[in-house]
């Protein structure tokens, strides 16, 4: 029988692994970071109705530019910024790909700090980019100092920084990034999925984006917005930008389908991010009751916390599994994740933790 490894696939392809959240069914998913509060009962009505006009039309090629949308996602995210620095795709995953593909490639590196979103290195090795490790400071953080160094140090095509940080939660300062795109002649690229989780005040890397090309900042609809299974990325940068990816893009990438229904959640925005408060608190419960548990936490500005003093990782996701709960082992030594879901949902996780404990 014919395996992948008889495959006549590229070499530098060989040997890696897809990624690998696991999917299972379970009472309780807390695994991969999705909002699990689901969308208001009159957004969801909205948006059917946008997609019952939609499928009428269906038999046409979508706008190609999805100018409707992208003056949507200006609207929404302010900073002075109109549809011609606006960028989508199908997920933000989709959106990172096109940046490689167009500003990375076989020759090219990209510099990343690992522990990171796994799927920045995925992209790269899936477009032929050369992934480059730098390493973080105490706590996560990576102060201006050290960006610089791994910067001068590497001399990469492309710089992926994550702010709020996935799988550590750790916010990224304005001054790091800055310092980070002055050492640089490559695109700085800061993925900020997270960002409407951050605490009241924190800064965004869109604020930086006035007077930088070859900044670039990615967002999901996939948190914030509840709209995991819609796949909408999009991305904020200099207008040139923009027509870098209509280089790399596929004719009509965005379905009609997908951009009625963001379309329709964006017009209903308060409602919403009405949740963004509720999985905030439910985060900061997380931060309080785990080291009641005797458990370490990392300070986290996003809707999940990785928390440390485990003596055995792979033992406690399994036992939690059996009681129908899943969060998530990253291979971390010590550590494991979990997302900050509903009340009733956090609240089952730490009871079943605390029976676990005792």
């Amino acid at each position: 029988m014919t395996s992948l490894a008889d495959l006549p696939i590229r070499d530098d392809l060989r040997g890696l692994t897809p990624y690998g959240a696991p999917q299972k069914s379970v009472r309780i998913a807390l695994n991969v970071n999705e909002n699990t509060h689901p969308i208001p009962e009159a957004v969801a009505q909205s948006i059917v109705e946008a997609l019952a006009a939609a499928i009428l039309q269906v038999n046409r090629y979508p706008d190609r530019e999805f100018v409707i949308l992208r003056d949507s996602l200006a609207n929404y995210l302010g900073h002075g910024l109109t549809r011609d620095n606006v960028w989508a795709a199908n997920g933000s995953n989709e959106v990172l790909q096109q940046i490689l593909q167009a500003f990375g490639g076989p020759g090219r590196t990209v510099l990343g700090f690992p522990p990171t979103y796994s799927m920045h290195s995925i992209i790269a090795s899936g477009t032929g980019t050369r992934w480059v490790e730098g390493t973080r400071d105490d706590e996560y953080r990576i102060s201006p100092e050290t960006a610089v160094r791994w910067v001068t140090e590497t001399s990469p095509d492309v710089i992926f920084f994550c702010s709020p940080n996935n799988p550590t939660g750790t916010p990224l300062s304005l001054e790091t990034i800055a310092a980070a795109y002055d050492a640089t002649d490559g695109m700085v690229v800061v993925d900020e999925a997270y960002a409407e989780f951050a605490q009241d005040g924190l800064p965004t890397a869109l604020s930086l984006l006035a007077g930088r090309e070859r900044l670039i900042v990615s967002r999901t609809m996939s948190k914030a917005f509840a709209f995991a299974g819609a796949r909408v990325g999009y991305m904020a940068s200099h207008p040139s930008v923009t027509d870098a990816m209509r280089l790399v893009r596929l004719p009509y990438h965005l379905s009609a389908l997908t951009q009625a229904a963001a379309v329709a959640a964006l017009a209903h925005t308060p409602e919403m991010l009405a949740m963004v408060d509720d999985i905030r608190t439910q985060r900061d419960r997380l931060l309080v009751e785990l080291p009641k548990l005797g458990y370490t936490v990392h300070d986290s500005a996003s809707n999940f916390v990785l928390f440390g003093g485990v003596s055995d990782p792979h033992a406690l996701f399994e036992r939690l599994l059996e009681d129908d709960i899943i969060i998530r082992d990253l291979s971390i030594e010590g550590h494991l994740r979990v997302t900050a879901g509903t009340e009733a949902e956090t609240t089952a996780f730490l009871d079943a933790l605390g029976r676990i404990a005792r």
